[in-house]
């Protein structure tokens, strides 16, 4: 790291490692940082944008409406969604859901080819369906004595301790035998009810209807699902060649120990195949580009860790740099990871396609993948507030917000007070009757939604006529009306202090001004520029039709021009080397000096043009905000002085006394 700091300072150079920086050279640093980190930015947005498509929505929208929203009959409107019982989870299995995925003829009665179902004509199934449930043993839970000789047997909530193993049915089979989740190769689920392990008893169906049906006619026959069935889980993947995705669907239907049923689903529309497409190759680029990228802010990271030691992890910046790099080594490991678990996975299927493609898992990362994502790049741009913080305007907000931090926190613990003893409450008098109060977090989540006007209020009026319209009252008055505006007005408070300070201060650097000097610096030059050729011009008028090198140099070096400079010149047009201009060259280098004097009157003037005032001062000129901050600094030095005044005769008269 100490190597590529001497050898690439400025390649390297950021503000924390240009330390005895003017500044200007502060200013510059600053200036390139941003424009190096709004290119990340932008490719950090373009890859991960590019791995996004606007199909994925309509994709999983028709598998949701097909497998989730389809009847069972015209007459039965019975629907995946509405599944209460178990008599309606066979109805609907066996019914809408085997048709969808079994599309083995065109709308004209066609046959389609054989061995491949189409679902919905072009999203192939990849491998072929599994149905697998879940059960606890008899005996799991305690019965009151003397309930026991009415109820045969108690089955408790599910829980991998209560699992049943048992083989049942009719014992032969892989729906009948209990496997684990390390024999399925299988993945967790977290359920409305609890979070499933990935074991339990499986039906692989077939690849053809007519012979998928009979297996599912087969277990609802022997009873598979009994007392002791706590979730049942229909699992298959299809992929769409046309837009390059996969949809790994779970449908889901958990038996609670009330009775019923409750169906819940996930359609994991994802994008496992990444290089298909001339589009998807430019993400490719733009990959190897972020790679470069995050190497580039490792090693600048090393360096400034190395010069600040753990001074380094004080700022808030500096962890949100280190946050931003972790996230996106960890997406780079996991990107390389994936396309290698898909490669091996497509290549098992492709040799036999008649088992089940457990799709599910990768799936699940892949959605993580893209959720991590998600955050660093909003991390990504929340940083850019770094390099933007020397602008008094843009600072604002994070001086508001760390100033009032220490009263906002002690003012949210009076909040939460308030606020969960509001949420207990709620959940004691509704939670048996309104779905928005049936647990504790629901209660939190209902009451931040009262706050923003979503609510429904005839719900707790009609679960109880009196406590509800009290409690939705109060609550009301007292963290709406009063906490949520005290609030409100200690970051307005803060707020208020804190522009009245900036407005006193000046901006550590301002950018008109940088801009200005840099005109200024500009203007020099040329001028300087313009009475050398001024010089020059004098020194050829003192001249006869023969001008020798050494008077020339001579009367150049009494204005203040060096040798290289004065040498470069007359050699340019001593064509013969004599050291002797004569008439001809002498009228070659006249025309030279007016074509540049000329070429250096119009930059002038451009320059000049450029300038809101045309006039080279004012980028020294005293600005009416600079004057009424120094007139209000003036205003404030006078009373000190008039109390530093008044304490001194006050002292002087005690000492004559």
């Amino acid at each position: 790291c100490q190597h590529c700091r001497v050898c690439c300072p400025g390649f390297w150079g950021t503000r924390l490692t240009e330390v005895n920086s003017t500044r200007e050279q502060y200013f510059k640093t600053t200036l390139r940082e941003l424009i190096i980190y709004v290119v990340f930015l932008i490719d950090l947005c373009l890859l991960t944008f590019g791995m996004m498509n606007t199909n994925t929505y309509y994709y999983t929208k028709v598998m949701m409406d097909l497998f989730v929203e389809s009847p069972v009959s015209p007459i039965d409107g019975t629907n995946f969604n509405s599944i209460s019982s178990m008599d309606d989870f066979w109805k609907v299995v066996q019914g809408p859901v085997l048709d969808g995925l079994y599309w083995e003829k065109w709308y004209n009665g066609d046959q389609l080819p054989v061995n491949l179902s189409f679902i919905q004509y072009e999203n192939v199934m990849l491998g072929v369906p599994r149905v697998r449930q879940l059960k606890v043993r008899n005996g799991s839970c305690t019965i009151y004595p003397l309930f026991r000789n009415i109820i045969p047997g108690c089955y408790d909530g599910y829980s991998c301790g209560e699992e049943d193993k048992e083989t049942f049915g009719r014992g032969t089979g892989t729906a009948w035998k209990y496997w684990s989740e390390e024999e399925l190769s299988g993945s967790s689920h977290w359920g409305l009810l609890a979070q499933y392990s990935g074991a339990g008893y499986y039906r692989d169906l077939s690849r053809r209807k007519n012979e998928s049906a009979p297996m599912l006619q087969e277990l609802k026959d022997y009873l598979w699902l009994d007392h002791g069935t706590r979730a049942v889980f229909i699992d298959f993947t299809t992929y769409n060649g046309n837009i390059n995705l996969f949809c790994v669907v779970r449908l889901v239907v958990e038996f609670p120990l009330t009775g019923g049923a409750l169906p819940s689903y996930q359609f994991r529309t994802v994008k496992l195949i990444r290089y298909v497409s001339a589009f998807d190759y430019f993400i490719m680029a733009c990959e190897v580009i972020f790679c470069c990228f995050i190497l580039y802010y490792v090693v600048e990271e090393c360096l400034e860790l190395r010069l600040h030691g753990m001074k380094y992890f004080k700022s808030v910046w500096n962890c949100l740099d280190i946050i931003v790099i972790v996230l996106s080594m960890v997406a780079i490991i996991f990107n390389i990871c994936r396309t290698i678990a898909v490669s091996n996975l497509l290549g098992a299927l492709l040799n036999d396609p008649n088992i089940y493609a457990d799709f599910e898992y990768l799936a699940f990362w892949q959605t993580q993948f893209n959720n991590m994502l998600a955050i660093n790049v909003f991390f990504a741009w929340i940083k850019i507030f770094k390099y933007v913080s020397f602008n008094k305007t843009l600072t604002q907000l994070s001086s508001t917000l760390a100033r009032c931090a220490k009263d906002v926190l002690g003012f949210a613990v009076m909040f939460f007070i308030i606020f969960f003893a509001y949420a207990q409450t709620g959940y004691l008098v509704f939670g048996s009757q309104v779905e928005d109060f049936s647990s504790f977090v629901n209660c939190i989540f209902t009451q931040f939604r009262i706050i923003l006007g979503d609510f429904d209020f005839h719900a707790i009026e009609n679960a109880n006529r009196i406590l509800g319209p009290i409690y939705f009252t109060t609550y009301i008055f007292f963290v709406f009306f009063v906490l949520l505006n005290m609030f409100l007005a200690i970051i307005n408070d803060t707020y208020t202090d804190v522009k009245a300070e900036l407005a006193d201060t000046k901006d550590d650097f301002e950018i008109g001004d940088f801009f200005k000097q840099g005109y200024k610096n500009m203007l020099n030059k040329l001028k300087m520029k313009k009475d050398d050729i001024a010089d020059m011009q004098r020194a050829l008028d003192s001249a006869g039709k023969h001008l020798e090198y050494d008077i020339w140099r001579k009367n150049l070096i009494r204005l203040g021009h060096s040798d290289e400079e004065i040498a470069a010149a007359f050699s340019k047009f001593d064509k013969d080397s004599d050291n002797v201009l004569d008439e001809d060259e002498q009228k070659q280098l006249r025309a030279e000096l007016e074509g540049q004097k000329d070429k250096l009157n119009e930059d002038i003037e451009a320059l000049k043009t450029m300038d809101n005032s045309g006039k080279p001062g004012d980028a020294s000129r005293v600005t009416k905000d600079d004057f009424n901050r120094f007139a209000s600094r003036v205003a404030k030095m006078e009373s000190s002085m008039d109390s530093l005044m008044s304490k001194v005769e006050s002292l002087l008269t005690k000492l004559e006394m």
